[in-house]
């Protein structure tokens, strides 16, 4: 009970970027299904590949000397529903159908604290979580879970009916409509408008919301020409509901030229310790298994959309159609992870220390980096 109290305050400023990282459908996440018979798998309804198979890409070069297979191992992995988990898709299916070369128990969340008690309880071995809350897990479990990969950048945008934002400096003087106050989101808007040179609040006015879909209403309300930062793919639902509005802006893309050294990072995979040392090779394995996950979400959108509404990611086939080449599905590890990941957190910690634990993460703290 202690344990869980502390963990709760802990976590108060963090477990809020479910909405970025789990902002897919509002009703609650179920878990993947074992079997399918309505939604086709990626074998049967994708253009050639027609089945995702994971490890032999014939762009890879060939290992030397090869390495020895592992022992076909048993994951529990928790992802979350949204962004964090489209890129798991192609495992998912792979494991459903009986093409994965491990076990692969893939349960998918509505929210990060539901998956936070899991993975400080040794009850599952993998994890897709909100980078600062990787963070937040780190400094409470002193050390006992490692980031292996970064999965998914930035999926907050701009939008607006005017064509007259072009640039950051252009947002002067607005009204921006969005979510997340005290929260990462917050944290990135301020960053990136501050490193443009205005101060939120003087230069320009933010309204938050608490939810997403009081942001379409409060722009539908609006006088004149009404701004609002949204994730996908709630940006993509709103353009269907709300006629000329537009993508002004990628905050991923305005980050990224304020801060080159770093990136704004959404999801991360995360894993226990003592899982990671009891089997390396079949993590390696695992995470090769996931970059080319990936690789075939962003490859093949068609039965990925399909897949998203198969694994109640996403309530449509039309928005996950269009709302995934927009998600920034990636999968980085090694020196580039913990380039991209301590920059973006060094930015989180300058604005509220709690939001990433109350100190930076070591360099324990990078898996095989």
């Amino acid at each position: 009970m202690k344990l869980q109290k502390m963990f709760s305050l802990l976590l108060s400023a963090a477990l809020m970027l479910g909405l970025l990282a789990g902002c897919g459908a509002p009703a609650s996440a179920p878990e993947a299904p074992g079997t399918s018979s309505d939604v086709p798998s990626a074998a049967s309804s994708a253009p050639a590949p027609e089945a995702f198979s994971a490890p032999q890409s014939a762009s890879s070069p060939a290992p030397a000397p090869a390495e020895t297979p592992a022992a076909r191992t048993a994951f529990r992995i928790a992802s979350l529903k949204g962004p964090t988990t489209l890129g798991l898709m192609g495992l998912m299916d792979d494991a459903e159908n009986g093409r994965a070369r491990h076990d692969y128990q893939v349960a998918v969340h509505g929210t990060a604290d539901e998956i936070a008690p899991q993975l400080l309880q040794g009850q599952i071995d993998i994890a897709l979580v909100p980078c600062n809350l990787a963070s937040v897990l780190y400094n409470k479990t002193e050390g006992a879970i490692e980031v292996a990969a970064i999965n998914t950048l930035g999926v907050l945008y701009i939008v607006a009916t005017s064509d007259e934002i072009k640039s950051v400096a252009d947002l002067a003087g607005a009204t921006i409509y969005t979510t997340g106050k005290g929260t990462t989101p917050e944290f990135a808007l301020n960053y990136v408008l501050r490193q443009n040179g205005l101060t939120p609040g003087e230069d320009v006015t933010v309204e938050f919301m608490s939810e997403a879909t009081e942001v379409l209403a409060a722009m539908q309300l609006s006088d004149g020409w009404p701004v609002a930062m949204l994730p996908q793919p709630y940006v993509t639902t709103a353009q269907m509901q709300m006629e000329n509005l537009r993508v002004a802006l990628d905050l991923t893309e305005e980050w990224d030229r304020v801060s080159p050294d770093s990136a704004l990072v959404t999801g991360v995979v995360v894993v226990r310790r003592e899982f990671a040392e009891q089997n390396p090779d079949a993590l390696r394995e695992f995470l090769e298994d996931y970059k080319a996950s990936t690789e075939f979400v962003n490859a093949n959108t068609d039965t990925a959309a399909a897949l998203a509404v198969h694994y109640g990611i996403v309530p449509k086939e039309e928005v996950a159609r269009r709302a995934l080449p927009a998600c920034n599905i990636t999968f980085l590890d090694g020196a580039p992870m913990k380039e991209k990941i301590g920059g973006y957190l060094q930015v989180l910690f300058e604005q509220d220390p709690q939001s990433v634990g109350g100190v930076l993460p070591d360099d324990a703290f990078y898996y095989g980096a």
